[in-house]
């Protein structure tokens, strides 16, 4: 493994991997075992990717062996997964250069002015840098993390207080339903506003949230945001316009935006790298892109019969670690180990191999 800081901070490293989503995960597990050091680099302030923030308590079923888990479930068992590989993350930053050195490392910079030097790199951006799509109106951006949010990371702290949901996806539904409900999480009130009586949510979400709203337990409104009330520098309530060009206020003490994330394929578009309809074209031995050392997986790649699957990009990692090894360790052979019988293998993952009769 390598790992030191040069005189000017860089950090000289075997990998750098480009997304901290499910399958930017697993690369790191699947370099981990071929003992190749990575750290990992995203736009978003925490791990997981698409499923932490956009359904973390939406049920998956396609994740081998696991009959059920949550998105954030995911997230938590592959970090626990990745643990004892020491992959040092580097959050709330953007990739902004991929330049080819001389010695065939590549030097890799960050919007924060992080540096690397690193003899490989994985990209697994999904389908580029994701970022919450914002509430545009005017002078609301002031509120943002004190009463406006794009996630919660806190349940606890809506409790008992007036709150006003935007959206029309399964995020929304589930935590105006969240909130809504009985538990410890109850807010005083709670009111669902989407531009459109229809929604790209699960038909059962919407059921309940129809349900409740029948029982009174919260209000659905359709209309556009068009402003906002505020008194002594706190936000105290929306101007909501609906179909009927009335505009109704809608009091909050707090205010959940769930519009979706906006992919942008930003800087990987001016790497070098072969795109094809704003995807990373790889091929299937290695899932190497068109610059030898610069890999790609998940969402972000393209070849014959992809299919944008979790599962279909833990395959790809393996192989991508495979592929890499030799820029990394170019004088040793890479032999495929198991991780039942390989005692190796078993003190690289900190396990006690078992005893044989």
């Amino acid at each position: 493994m390598t790992f030191a800081n040069t005189p000017d901070g860089t950090i000289e490293t075997d990998a750098v991997i480009v997304g901290a989503g499910p399958v930017g995960l697993f690369q790191v597990f699947e370099l981990g075992l071929l003992e190749i050091k990575a750290h990992v680099v995203d736009s978003l302030a925490c791990p997981g990717g698409q499923p932490a923030e956009l359904y973390p308590d939406k049920p998956i079923y396609d994740i081998p062996a696991i009959p059920v888990c949550t998105g954030q479930e995911l997230v938590d068992r592959l970090l626990a997964q990745i643990k004892p590989f020491g992959a040092t993350f580097h959050l709330g930053q953007e990739v902004s250069r991929v330049q080819p050195q001389e010695d065939g490392r590549f030097f890799v910079a960050t919007s924060k002015g992080t540096r690397f030097l690193t003899k490989t790199v994985f990209i697994a951006a999904g389908v580029g840098a994701f970022m919450p799509r914002k509430l545009l109106v005017e002078g609301l951006d002031r509120f943002e993390d004190t009463q406006l949010f794009y996630r919660v990371m806190n349940p606890a702290g809506f409790a008992g207080k007036h709150l006003a949901v935007i959206g029309g996806g399964d995020s929304a539904l589930d935590w105006a339903l969240n909130f809504a409900a009985d538990g410890p999480h109850r807010a005083a009130s709670v009111t669902l506003i989407h531009r459109r009586d229809g929604f790209q949510a699960t038909p059962a979400n919407v059921a309940k949230m129809r349900e409740r709203c029948e029982r009174h337990e919260m209000q659905f409104i359709v209309g556009q945001t068009t402003g906002f009330e505020e008194a002594d520098g706190r936000l105290t309530g929306l101007k909501v316009t609906g179909p009927d060009d009335v505009t109704r206020r809608v009091p909050l003490d707090a205010l959940l935006v769930f519009l979706g994330l906006s992919p942008k394929l930003g800087p990987i578009a001016d790497w070098g790298l072969d795109i094809e309809r704003k995807q990373l074209v790889v091929d299937t031995e290695k899932f190497s892109t068109n610059v030898p050392g610069i890999f790609a997986v998940g969402d972000i790649n393209t070849y014959p019969g992809k299919k944008k699957l979790i599962l279909s990009g833990f395959h790809e990692c393996a192989l991508a670690a495979f592929g890499a090894a030799p820029f990394v360790f170019p004088d040793r052979k890479v032999v495929l180990q198991y991780t039942t019988s390989s005692t190796h293998l078993h003190q690289v993952l900190g396990v006690q191999s078992p005893t044989r009769d």
